[in-house]
């Protein structure tokens, strides 16, 4: 374990960015001593030969005069006790900054401007003002950083011009680590058959790529900066051919499709429920043959149309089962907050701790999952103060369950869809949050009324679970088996309040929030219905038939 020393020298007392530096070191291993502000050259020298440090950190941010007859004296004396083998570090002001650096003394300099990733990757031994440091793969980008979340916002503006100039300066900024191309509706339902396709539409929704080029030119854009990955979400017909193309050209950084979605269910596309779940399952397979990390969006779809938590639960665990079950290695569990907007954060959490807890017993050596938390984008206001609250409290909340990976909403999203300016500024906020988190915050995983409603929930979600396994065939999985999942889903065993009407389910399940969670109702006796009675109710029904 290596040694870190550091203090403030001369008559500095900014100590902040000292305690912040070690802080991280700390997360990432080292073994550190904060010596005190203000402290002599003499005995700085004094306290390295009795401690014996790997490494010496320095902090000056006053004016840079004084600092340049200090750290002559440091030279001399450095030269005079035989202190080598120390890497010594900077910290300051790019005007001390500047000083230290004439100095020659310091191996890394801290001009109090670097990205947190630039001083991670010091402490993990990366270079990042060199770009070939930079991970070009979603796995590879996570290792290099996690504890610390990697981040990624989507983007996709009315013009395609427009979209590449705006990924090149977001590429430049360094605040992002993956770009998510939000196709326009046209796109990702006939890029191939655009004979097909509503120009008076073009943009809705996203950008409006028509051609292999202009993929291409979208992952041109990005090879700069911090060299973000970029993925695109799943079309909505023709998919497979789809995440061909992205893969090809975009080098899409991991494939997100749903299990039940993008159908006659959600009207996203024309796609009838059955034929749906098997090519996105096939879709799920093509990407785990090529070792392509996989998401699998479905739990959040169901919440945004105001399915009570425990649906969610269980929507969680079996998107991750069938995308273990179609070979994929690396699996991306997305965890929306704030979905629906008025579920409490206490609850909200016990919901998101009780999916990971099922979605991770399905891992072993072969089936890895990494966690992406994200806020719903109705939790947003439309005022933009207000909105940058909501960004900066939901992060707060979403990084109580560790996750590897950040989705960014623009806090703007509520107003107006987000330019390259409102992405930066959204990332720059979280990485505040984010940075303040890592000095150390109240684990609120840990609180007891949390834990009660995930246990709870937990149960709950079995108990669907169950309920699908019971109305499937001997011969199949019945958890994967198309044909009891649409059945599932007819029945009403999988339902939501917003689906009523629709003939490709049941449509008949009420919802209600009460003490900050999303329950099961029955409107006429007013009470909660709890899911035991529920299902009971359901499969009673298909006995009597």
């Amino acid at each position: 374990m290596k040694k870190i020393l550091a203090c403030t020298i001369g008559n500095c007392v900014h100590v902040a960015g000292t305690m912040n530096f070690l802080t991280l070191a700390e997360n990432e291993g080292y073994e550190t001593e904060f010596l005190g502000i203000g402290i002599s050259v003499d005995e700085l020298i004094r306290n390295i030969k009795i401690r014996k440090p790997d490494i010496v950190g320095l902090s000056y941010r006053l004016t840079p005069e004084p600092l340049k007859a200090l750290l002559k004296e440091l030279k001399e004396k450095i030269e005079k006790e035989n202190l080598e083998g120390i890497t010594w570090l900077f910290g300051g002001t790019e005007p001390t900054g500047k000083v230290a650096y004439e100095s020659n003394i310091f191996d890394k300099i801290f001009y109090g401007y670097e990205d947190l990733d630039e001083v991670i990757g010091f402490l993990k031994g990366k270079d990042y003002t060199q770009d070939e440091e930079y991970p070009r793969d979603l796995i590879s980008r996570i290792n290099s950083k996690y504890p610390y979340p990697i981040l990624r916002h989507h983007l996709g503006l009315p013009s395609l011009e427009d979209t590449v100039k705006a990924i090149e300066k977001i590429a430049e900024s360094k605040v992002l680590d993956v770009i998510s191309i939000a196709p326009d509706q046209n796109a990702q339902e006939y890029f191939f058959r655009q004979e097909m396709m509503d120009n008076r539409l073009d943009g809705a929704g996203g950008v409006p790529v028509r051609t292999e080029e202009d993929f291409a030119r979208l992952y041109e854009a990005a090879q700069r900066g911090n060299y973000p990955l970029l993925r695109c979400y799943s079309g909505t017909q023709d998919i497979l051919k789809f995440a061909d193309l992205l893969q090809r050209t975009i080098k899409n950084a991991w494939c997100a499709v749903p299990l039940f979605w993008y159908s006659e269910l959600d009207k996203r596309g024309p796609r009838k429920l059955k034929d749906a779940i098997t090519e996105n399952q096939q879709v799920m397979k093509w990407h785990g043959e090529r070792n392509i990390p996989v998401e699998v969006n479905d739990p959040h779809h169901w919440s945004l149309r105001d399915a009570h938590d425990a649906i969610g639960v269980a929507a969680a665990y079996l998107a991750a089962y069938n995308a273990k079950k179609m070979g994929v290695k690396d699996y991306v569990a997305q965890y929306m907050f704030n979905v629906p907007a008025f579920i409490s954060p206490e609850m909200d959490l016990a919901k998101m701790l009780a999916k990971i807890e099922m979605v991770e017993s399905l891992q072993d050596e072969n089936f890895r999952v990494y966690r992406q938390a994200r806020a719903g984008l109705a939790s947003f206001p439309a005022d933009l103060s207000q909105a940058k609250g909501q960004l900066a409290a939901s992060a707060y909340l979403a990084l109580s369950i560790k996750p590897h990976i950040y989705h960014v909403v623009g806090y703007c999203e509520a107003h107006h869809a987000a330019t390259a300016d409102d992405i930066i500024e959204s990332c720059k906020i979280v990485r505040g949050v984010i940075k303040n988190v890592f000095l150390g915050s109240v684990d609120m995983t840990k609180d007891a009324a949390v834990q009660r409603r995930k246990e709870q929930l937990i149960k709950e979600a079995n108990i669907i679970i169950d309920a699908i396994k019971s109305i499937g065939p001997d011969d199949k999985d019945p958890l994967t088996d198309p044909e009891t999942l649409t059945k599932a889903v007819k029945l009403g065993i999988l339902d939501a309040p917003q689906l009523k009407g629709n003939p490709a389910c049941s449509g008949a399940l009420n919802t209600r929030v009460i003490s900050g969670a999303l329950y099961a109702y029955d409107n006429n006796k007013k009470e909660i219905i709890t899911e035991q009675e529920r299902i009971r109710r359901i499969l009673s029904f298909i006995e009597t038939k």
